[in-house]
């Protein structure tokens, strides 16, 4: 594989990660205009997360059997049709039937989402390995998967102004349409330029293996689960309730402070080689955990306590930003670092749909600690998923040598 296949895939994920996070504006936006309850909306985006889990662990074993180039083509045509599917809705339907309608829809778009993420970050491991000498000595690997995560990133924070942006100048159906108009536009580059067969194993790999993962991938996968839970449990209901009910944020204040943070997060992906040079290995990923893991309890502790909340908030988010945004950098890259170039999809996959489990989790308990607790209650848990995450990293084996950033 070569940078401009590498191209290809980067720009087509960009063009999914953008009608991504548009898409999850547009619905919510849409269906708050309409009336339904915060509850309706959470059970709008339930199934997208639960796919993300059984995607990555299937997708990932069909990715080393067929090639990531056909199941990246796969996720961004289901994206396309997700997105059609979707102006079918008509405001006339009852509650439950729109609520049951948009939900499976956004299981669709939940299934294109994880094909096209492992599709794309597993291809990395081949662009780096064909352009670093004697392995990746150079650091190559780590650099590559840090920019295509924190663009990522970076692209679904602007997405959200997009989906914002067009159903209040185009509305909501048209804005469908002209995001679906982008992902097809990428569909159609990626059919027609991306000819080399990518990530395909040389051996068969039978469909029980997706869950027969080495002792590294196990451990890493299982940190990954409480590091995105640990954001999750606070960032997703707990925050932006507590912005509105508590200090009385506007909604556009809510929407556009949180939008500007994921991107302020996905820059730091970008450039976490830069941020912690040569630490880019296990060591380094244990003292980035125990650094996040200190700024949360402070943050815990400071609010529990009521001093400058809105502060700690604000510059708590900063620190809290930019220790998570390296912790995943270094996670994305240590699973490449770990899989062999014929396993390198399924563990992917398998890593990913360990992410899914720490996103659903997180979700979930966001809203139940704060309604047991507030936000302290929600950031002592929050710091405490951290505390588990810096345990599971004590006992990472080291990177092969061939594959050190």
């Amino acid at each position: 594989m070569n940078l401009r296949n590498y191209a290809l895939v980067t720009g087509g994920y960009w063009a999914f990660t953008l009608t991504d996070g548009a898409l999850r504006m547009l619905v919510l936006l849409h269906f708050n205009e309409l009336g339904y309850s915060p509850v309706m909306l959470a059970f709008l985006f339930l199934a997208y997360e639960f796919m993300g889990i059984v995607t990555n662990l299937i997708g990932g074993w069909v990715g080393s059997r067929t090639g990531l180039a056909l199941t990246l083509r796969v996720g961004l045509a289901l994206q396309v049709v997700a997105l059609l599917l979707l102006t079918l809705q008509s405001a006339s339907w009852t509650e439950w039937v729109s609520v049951v309608f948009v939900m499976g829809v956004q299981a669709l778009s939940g299934v294109a989402k994880d094909l096209t993420k492992m599709s794309s970050k597993s291809a990395v491991k081949f662009v780096a390995g064909s352009n670093a000498e004697g392995g990746d000595g150079n650091g190559a690997l780590f650099k590559m998967v840090a920019l295509l995560t924190g663009s990522k990133n970076a692209l679904k924070g602007l997405g959200f102004f997009v989906g914002a942006a067009l159903l209040a100048s185009i509305g909501y159906d048209a804005a469908l349409l002209s995001l679906a108009g982008l992902v097809a536009a990428a569909l159609l580059a990626v059919m027609l330029l991306l000819t080399e067969d990518i990530g395909k194993s040389k051996k068969q790999t039978p469909l029980r293996s997706i869950l027969t993962k080495s002792v590294a991938v196990n451990r890493l996968s299982a940190a990954r689960v409480f590091l995105f839970a640990s954001r999750d449990i606070w960032f997703v209901v707990a925050l932006p309730v507590f912005l509105e009910d508590q200090l009385e944020w506007s909604s556009y204040g809510i929407g556009g402070f949180l939008a500007a943070w994921v991107i302020a997060y996905g820059g730091v992906q970008s450039i976490a080689p830069r941020l912690i040079g040569a630490g880019g290995d296990v060591a380094g990923a244990r003292r980035w955990a125990l650094m996040l893991g200190m700024i949360s309890a402070a943050m815990a502790a400071l609010v529990a306590l009521d001093v400058a909340v809105t502060a700690v908030i604000i510059v708590g988010l900063v620190g809290f930003g930019v220790a998570f945004a390296v912790n995943s950098s270094l996670h994305s890259y240590l699973i490449l670092a770990y899989s062999d170039d014929d396993d390198v999809a399924a563990d992917v996959g398998f890593y990913y749909s360990a992410n899914a489990v720490g996103r659903l989790v997180g979700t979930l308990l966001s809203g139940l600690l704060y309604l047991w607790g507030g936000l302290p209650v929600a950031l002592w848990g929050a710091a405490a998923f951290v505390g588990i995450t810096w345990l599971l990293t004590l006992r990472l084996p080291a990177v092969p040598a061939g594959q050190r950033a």
